[in-house]
Parts: C-alpha cells; structure tokens; sequence
C-alpha cells in the first residue's frame, strides 16, 4: 500500500477558506505527558490536523508539540473549544486558550456544547466577533442539532463552518449528512470506533479485500463521504496505523455496504 504523507489526506475548505484536513488526531482524555508526546508522534508521521479542547486540559501540552515539532505553524490545523459552563466568558477564554497555547490565532474555534442545551446566539456572535478580531480563522460547533445551527444562522446572519458530532458507520444518517451539506456546514466525527464492531463481517470483508484492518476502512469511509475524522490514540504504532490510510479507497458498493451497518 502507498505511504501516507501529509499531501496525501484530502482536505475540505471551511469558510472563510481555510482548508481542514479531513484526518486529524483527537486528544481527549490524553492525560498529562501524553498528549505532547502524541501530538509529536502525530506530526512526524505527517498529521497536518490536530484538535483539542479547554476542557481536555492539555491545551498547554498541545501548544508546545506544535512549537517543538519544527513544522511551520501555517502548515498545521489546530482546533480548542469552549466549554459549555464557560459561554457567559466567552471573549476571556478564547485569550486563555491561544495563551495557553501559545499562539496568536487559533485555525478552527468550536462551542463545544451547546450551553443548557440552548443554542445561545449572543454566545454565538462572540464567536464571530473573536473572528474578526483574527483571533480565529475559522468558527463552529460542537453536538449541536440542525434546528440550534439554523437558530444561530438567522440570530446572526452567520452559518457555524462546522459542526463536530459522534460519527460512526453505526451512526450513518444520509438525511443528517445532506442537512449538514445543505447549509455549507461541514461534517466532523468523532469516536469513529466507539459504536463500531470492528469484527463485523462486512468490515473485515472488505479490509481483506484491500489488505487493511477494519479501523482503516472505518476511516477511509470518513474519507470517502467527505466527513472530517479524528481518531484519538496515545500510542504511536496506532498513531501511525491511523494515518495509513492513502493507499486505497473503498468502491461505491463498499461505500453503501459500511453505510448499511447504521441500520
């Protein structure tokens, strides 16, 4: 199989025009240490892509394997989120993430959850105004419906780039993908393998069929319906396994085959 390079993994465009790799690595619950060292491990193997969070605490560890990595800060994609029980500071946190990050702007800023379970415009036009303050590149959500993004887009006038949800073949729903796609939204999953059986027939039938693992075709099926992933490991070998995913691509009927395992 083909290796895998940075060049390799396609990419989406978030408005304004800032290109997201649609393979990145997920750090939560990446404890202390361990998200530098994975963060490093991710980078040398050639992510480009790489999210965080506030809450994840390790927002601090992130920033210093960016800075250590010797990989242009323009090359790399960074995405932190606001907690929930933070939105009412809103305009504070975002300058304790980029310090503690130690960056000057951050790629991709999200509202991790929608606070009290509201869709919470005036924390949403904070967002915006962090934007055009270039304290962000890009703004979006996180678990967020599609009737609290079109609350926030008629409140505002501004549509969340993204929005981040729990992604898997077991949570496929071509009516949520097409919504999403409708409005300019892009696609982000997370927890690819949490619901996934990776014994099941279909997906070792076709990683037999290209000489992949079942993990790999889970996430090349990301690939191929245009949704964003980032896995989360804190071990290099799968790190790497992760990554490796370049080399093939899944037919249409393989597609529709991983697809069909939400039923």
């Amino acid at each position: 199989m083909a290796e895998t390079t940075k060049d390799s993994i396609p990419s989406v465009t978030l408005r304004p025009g800032v290109e997201v790799p649609q393979l990145g690595l997920g750090t939560w619950q990446a404890e202390s240490g361990e998200a530098y060292d994975a963060v490093r491990a991710a980078l040398d193997l050639g992510y480009r892509h790489i999210d965080t969070a506030r809450a994840y605490g390790n927002e601090e560890e992130v920033g210093r394997a960016v800075a250590d990595s010797g990989v242009d800060r323009d090359e790399i994609v960074v995405t932190t989120k606001l907690p929930p029980d933070e939105a009412d500071d809103a305009a504070r946190i975002i300058d304790e993430s980029l310090a503690k990050l130690g960056f000057d702007q951050v790629d991709l800023w999200l509202v991790h959850w929608p606070p009290n379970k509201k869709a919470r415009p005036d924390v949403w036009e904070r967002f915006i105004a962090a934007q055009q303050a270039g304290k962000v590149r890009a703004i979006g959500v996180s678990n967020y419906s599609i009737a609290q993004i079109d609350e926030l887009t008629e409140a505002t006038g501004v549509t969340p780039a993204i929005n981040q949800i729990p992604w898997s073949p077991a949570d496929f729903d071509a009516d949520l993908v097409a919504a999403h796609r409708e409005r300019g939204v892009v696609l982000e999953g997370y927890s690819p393998f949490k619901r996934t059986d990776l014994d099941d027939k279909v997906l070792a039938e076709i990683a037999a069929a290209h000489g992949v693992t079942p993990a790999q075709v889970v996430l090349r099926w990301h690939l191929d319906t245009g949704v964003v992933v980032i896995p989360k490991s804190v071990h290099r070998d799968r790190i790497a396994a992760n990554f490796d995913v370049a080399g093939f691509v899944l037919t249409d009927d393989e597609v529709a085959r991983v697809s069909g395992l939400a039923g």
